[in-house]
């Protein structure tokens, strides 16, 4: 069996209930959702719950995967949800010595792109709106393109370019020297 076929006939397992196919096809996610998270909300713990969390969501929504992407994709949309409630919910909140992020090193260094190291990153989960973090992340660090990016958050390509402009001059005026 091919590991699509596999995949379908886990899919279609644990749609039908089988709590053991749902968490095998889960669990082969894990750290690399892990990872999107800890990129979008800067803190390990937090990570962690947020990976969980997205398996509770998608447990419970499992029925309403129609297979329009593939499992993975979904998955990457319920996490990135669950990110973006997570920030919505701890705007303005001062954050931990744990959520030093990682060092993230740019990609694109242009004079009207922004330059995407550590502190930038920090600024996009604690300074900037949620969805304004969320994009600038999945566009300049993961280096989606405007159309996966506005899939992912379930918005259009015109205000996944609107919000990454924002971020970025949000980003200048920050980062600039005065």
């Amino acid at each position: 069996m091919q590991a699509t076929e596999h995949i379908e006939a886990a899919v279609a397992a644990a749609q039908a209930g089988d709590e053991a196919a749902f968490s095998g096809l889960v669990e082969r996610y894990r750290p690399e959702l892990q990872v999107h998270c800890y990129r979008m909300l800067g803190s390990l713990e937090d990570s962690e719950d947020l990976t969980q969390e997205t398996f509770l969501r998608a447990w419970r929504k499992r029925r309403g995967f129609k297979g329009r992407s593939t499992f993975r994709a979904w998955l990457y949309r319920i996490a990135t949800n669950a990110c973006l409630d997570a920030l919505a919910r701890r705007q303005g909140r001062v954050p931990r010595s744990d959520e030093i992020l990682g060092a993230v090193h740019a990609t694109d260094t242009g004079p009207d792109e922004a330059i995407v190291s550590k502190e930038t990153v920090e600024l996009a989960t604690q300074q900037l709106s949620p969805k304004q973090g969320a994009v600038l992340i999945l566009r300049d660090v993961f280096g989606w393109s405007a159309k996966d990016s506005a899939a992912q958050l379930g918005t259009t390509v015109a205000s996944v370019n609107s919000a990454l402009q924002r971020a970025r001059a949000t980003l200048h005026r920050d980062l600039s020297p005065t």
